[in-house]
């Protein structure tokens, strides 16, 4: 039976998995749910969150994405995105939680203002604000990176998933960045691997 990820492509942590199972190889399907889609009486007997993304795989339900996403690697990704070193896979643990408690509060302002709201109906006070903070936070992730391919060392891991999958946010808005060359360069490799190219670069919404 076929892994099944229910959510919208355009959705950041939707697209989590999906780049994760294109660099692992792993099969799936995607029914689109939330946003225009709406929500089904079937998904939300699964997931009473109305988010996405929710996985079935083989009959077991779960979601919260990086959840999802770590259970994927444990699953199909031993020694690749999942390390079988216990110090890389906790640094690589620490990223995914990072992205989820620090930087995306500080960019998802920005990213709902200027993407799904109204020109009219911007805060710009709001708009400011974040950029500035998320901008000023970018200089941990730039600081870590330095001498590193990658946020937990030398081996691409899903630790660099959640957070690749928002600086592309980051770089793709017309607003003011600092000079981060850890970062930007770590974004280019990103930016060559296949998945990235077919999961996460494409248009906002």
């Amino acid at each position: 039976m076929a892994l099944t990820i229910w959510g919208r492509h355009t959705s950041s942590n939707v697209q989590k998995l999906l780049w994760g199972c294109t660099e692992m190889g792993v099969a799936y399907d995607r029914p689109d749910m939330a946003g225009a889609f709406g929500f089904t009486e079937e998904y939300l007997a699964m997931n009473p969150n109305r988010l996405v993304p929710t996985i079935d795989d083989d009959g077991f339900i779960l979601w919260e994405s990086n959840a999802c996403l770590r259970y994927l690697a444990d699953k199909h990704g031993r020694g690749t995105l999942w390390p079988e070193d216990p110090y890389v896979r906790a640094d690589a643990d620490r990223w995914m939680d990072w992205q989820t408690a620090t930087f995306w509060p500080a960019l998802r302002p920005v990213f709902h203002q200027l993407i799904r709201t109204p020109t009219d109906q911007q805060d710009r006070d709001l708009i400011d604000r974040s950029v500035k903070l998320a901008g000023e936070i970018t200089a941990v992730l730039d600081h870590f990176l330095a001498g590193r391919d990658f946020v937990a060392g030398d081996q691409f891991t899903m630790g660099d998933i959640p957070i690749g999958g928002v600086i592309y946010r980051w770089y793709e808005m017309d607003i003011a960045r600092p000079d981060r060359p850890n970062v930007r360069k770590w974004y280019e490799r990103l930016a060559e691997r296949p998945g990235y190219a077919e999961h996460i670069m494409i248009p906002l919404e």
